[in-house]
């Protein structure tokens, strides 16, 4: 049987709440993995991923929960895991090309009021990283064919336009509701901004949900076996 110790990877919050559904999101995957399971922060809180890795013998697979292949993905996580001289460690794709994702952005959208006809915005933290980019707009898509409505991706924190700017334009063009779709895994700062977006309906976030769960334990065991994620 595998025993690769499973090491969750999320990006860390001042906010309690936001941690605290990381810290319930960690606790899902290892009742469903039966594996060992750590908590790590790629930033913001501690432990970090390095300082769990470094700590933790044995094979390692860090499963990344994050919504696209950013700095934090391509670039910080992979660092941290080398200067714990643990560069070994396998680290899985990101989730957000994982259909349980997007099963769970339209149950959060449907639940918070969406109606058939209206325009969407697909709300995400952002990012400068030109690919992180690229893979939120297919986000987009894959949202816009679900519904059958326009959807289009706006940005929280870094990136144009953004969420407001993207309302205000799909008012525009003839929307009479517009509702935010939230690619975001928890609560926080970034949340809190949406309400403040002019939008008609803003979704929760996508945890907790036990569809994120199981997609993350599904990244593990393929990661685990040596299959692409």
């Amino acid at each position: 049987m595998n025993r690769d110790t499973l090491i969750l990877a999320v990006h860390g919050t001042r906010d309690p709440h936001g941690t605290a559904v990381a810290r319930t999101l960690a606790r899902d995957v290892a009742n469903l993995v039966s594996q060992p399971t750590r908590l790590a922060f790629a930033d913001v809180r501690t432990p970090t991923v390095g300082q769990v890795a470094a700590r933790t013998p044995g094979p390692l697979v860090v499963v990344p929960a994050f919504l696209a292949s950013g700095y934090h993905v391509r670039t910080d996580i992979p660092h941290q895991l080398a200067r714990a001289g643990r560069a070994d460690a396998v680290v899985t794709p990101a989730l957000g090309d994982h259909p349980a994702v997007l099963d769970t952005a339209v149950r959060r959208l449907d639940a918070a009021g969406y109606r058939p006809g209206d325009a969407v915005v697909l709300a995400c933290a952002g990012t400068s990283d030109p690919h992180a980019g690229d893979e939120l707009r297919q986000a987009a898509c894959r949202l816009s064919r679900r519904l059958a409505a326009p959807v289009e991706a706006g940005f929280i924190a870094t990136g144009r336009p953004t969420v407001t700017e993207r309302v205000a334009q799909l008012r525009e063009r003839g929307h009479r509701r517009v509702a935010v779709a939230t690619w975001l895994l928890a609560p926080g700062l970034f949340h809190d901004r949406l309400a403040h977006t002019g939008a008609d309906v803003v979704a929760d976030p996508l945890c907790p949900a036990p569809a994120i769960a199981r997609a993350v334990v599904a990244r593990y065991h393929r990661a685990a076996i040596g299959q692409p994620a």
